[in-house]
């Protein structure tokens, strides 16, 4: 923030406290771009600056009026933004720390119509086919809706040999179906 835009934002900070709508507007824009400028140059190009800007002015928008007139404006903005910006990032190491990288075999297609050739028949010896305890984790998922909870507890697996033995039954009927591609 240079200081004609600190001067400038101290201004339109003061008439906002004093209920000035247009001032409040005009800060928000000015606040925008400083914000978007202060991210990137710390987190380069992320999809989520955007994320952090909204959290930024949310949090200016609540803590209005704790801003001092007498103070600089600078450091009261720069302690918000940078707070913001340590929450998003830290929410975002947490969702990328629990997600997988998508994987395109398990995309849910979309409902078949009555004409789609699909061969119900098929699918059900193929799934016959599968050793005891994949069949057993596939007709639990998926012709009897059962969570993998349900099934690890029944089975007595764990929920993450649940899921692996529900992937590798996934690839052995592609594989007993027709679909021969191996990823």
């Amino acid at each position: 923030m240079t200081p004609e835009q600190e001067r400038q934002s101290a201004a339109l900070m003061q008439r906002a406290q004093a209920g000035d709508h247009d001032a409040y507007a005009s800060l928000l824009v000015l606040l925008t771009s400083t914000t978007r400028k202060f991210a990137r140059a710390r987190l380069g190009g992320v999809p989520w600056i955007d994320d952090v800007v909204q959290e930024t002015l949310l949090t200016i928008h609540r803590a209005l009026h704790t801003y001092d007139p007498a103070r600089p404006f600078g450091p009261w903005f720069y302690a918000i933004a940078s707070t913001r910006l340590i929450d998003v990032v830290r929410r975002e190491r947490r969702i990328t720390l629990r997600e997988f990288p998508r994987d395109p075999a398990f995309d849910v297609a979309a409902p078949s119509a009555p004409d789609d050739d699909i061969d119900v028949e098929a699918i059900r010896a193929a799934v016959r086919l599968l050793p005891e305890r994949q069949r057993d984790v596939i007709e639990g998922l998926k012709f009897r809706d059962e969570s993998v909870r349900d099934i690890a507890s029944r089975t007595n697996m764990t929920m993450s040999a649940v899921k692996v033995t529900a992937h590798r039954s996934y690839r052995t009927l592609r594989k007993l179906l027709g679909g021969q591609r191996e990823d």
